[in-house]
Parts: structure tokens; sequence; C-alpha cells
């Protein structure tokens, strides 16, 4: 296969080999897709790990450490992974800022860190896929962006998090029809509580008897929905917020 007929992904958000980022990369590696990632303030060493990891599935992979909550950010990274790997069809918008925030610590700079992550660098990398893919030869494209269950149930403590999350669920839904046209399916997934690095042994305590299936949620379940809308088994999926929690009981 060349180069020109490969398919390429943008996946952000991997720094950890616990974070879904990663299982991502390297789910979609081991179904021939190229992989372009981001990644910041990781071990060097880890990164060098999972090119290694991604190249011998036989795929290519680029990278680039960045910033996401830099104005310019989502330009660098779509502009990078064109001039690196070519045009992509498949983009993950996976990183997130969070940090716990009631009505007490609730101010403007937790609210612009929050949205400069979650809101403007997601929304913006959509916009450039977008219309980079408009202008190419490709017909088939999708995005899929990572939410976290706030439309389910309250959050307390978690009030920057969970407005600009919020706003993903709906900016999805509306650019899936926008996209439509072009053949480029949106989607959002929430993954539940997954067993990546903000969880320690008193959070997997607290949270197992919330899973009726036995166990907590891992990166690599992340990674099998992910898996299944990019593929051309879920083509006709789009507009959706998808909740792959395995069974999890609030409250």
């Amino acid at each position: 296969m060349t180069h020109d007929l490969r398919k390429v992904a943008i996946i952000t958000g991997a720094s950890d080999t616990r974070d879904m980022g990663s299982a991502f990369c390297r789910k979609l590696a081991s179904r021939d897709v190229d992989i372009f990632f981001t990644h910041w303030k990781a071990d060097p060493d880890y990164i060098i790990a999972l090119y290694k990891e991604i190249e011998n599935l036989g795929v290519r992979c680029a990278s680039i450490e960045i910033d996401l909550s830099d104005r310019n950010a989502a330009r660098h990274v779509y502009e990078s992974a064109v001039e690196k790997l070519g045009q992509p069809s498949i983009l993950i918008n996976n990183a997130a800022y969070g940090v716990n925030t009631d009505y007490h610590s609730f101010d403007a700079e937790l609210m612009d860190n929050h949205y400069a992550v979650n809101m403007r660098s997601t929304f913006l990398l959509c916009a450039e896929f977008a219309r980079g893919f408009e202008k190419s030869n490709l017909t088939s494209g999708r995005i899929i962006n990572m939410t976290s269950g706030q439309d389910l149930a309250p959050m307390p403590g978690e009030l920057a998090y969970v407005a600009t999350k919020g706003a993903i669920s709906a900016f999805t839904k509306s650019l899936s029809s926008e996209l439509a046209p072009l053949g480029i399916t949106v989607n959002a997934v929430n993954p539940g509580p997954t067993d990546t690095t903000w969880m320690d042994d008193s959070i997997r305590h607290s949270l197992l008897p919330q899973f009726p299936l036995g166990r907590i949620g891992t990166p690599e379940d992340a990674a099998n929905i992910i898996d299944f809308l990019v593929s051309e088994a879920g083509a006709w999926i789009t507009g959706q917020v998808i909740h792959s929690e395995g069974g999890f009981m609030r409250g």
C-alpha cells in the first residue's frame, strides 16, 4: 500500500503508557493506520518506546509535544500531521484538562484553563481537520471527541470540567450535521470511569462496586469502541454521544 492511500489518524493526549490516548494509538496502529499523536510533559523515554511499539506494527508514526492551551495549538497540530504523514482521515480529540473546581474555587482563571484545552483546542482542531478534508480526495472521515458522561448525573466539585465537557457534546451533534455531506462522521464517546493515570487504589476500591460487570473500565475498553467507530462497521453512526461504561451505576 502506498503512503498516499494509507489512513492517517491524529490522536491527542498520548503521554503515558496507562492513558487512553496511548491505547488508541496502539489499537489503530494494529489496524494498519498511521499514527500522529500529541503529548505534553511526557517522559521522553516513554515517547521513544511508544514510537517503537507503533512502528513495529508496520505503520508510520510521528508526534508533536505541544501545550494544547496555546491559542494556535490546533493549527500547529494539524499542519504538522499533514507535513509528516499526509492528510488525516481520522481525528480523535482525547486530551483534556481537569482540576477540582467547586463553587468556592470557581473563578475566571480556572474556567479559562479548562476552556482552552477542552473546548477551544478540540473545536478548532475539528475545524482544521474538516477544512483540510474538504480539499482532499478523501471520501470517508471520522471525528471522535472524548467526553465524560457529565450529562448523565451531577459531578459536584467538577464545575469547570463538566461545563467544558458538556459543550463538547453539544458541538459534536451540530458539527455532525455540517460534515455529513463531506462523508465525515462525528461522534462523542463517554468511556465512563477508566483506570488511567488519575486512579489510585482507594479510587478503584470505591468505584468497583458500581460496575456490575465486576471490574473497572480499562483504556483498552475505550480503544475498542474507538476501533468500531472508525471502521466501516461504524460508518452509519454520526451525531451520537455514546456511553460505553460497562453498566456503571451512579449514585
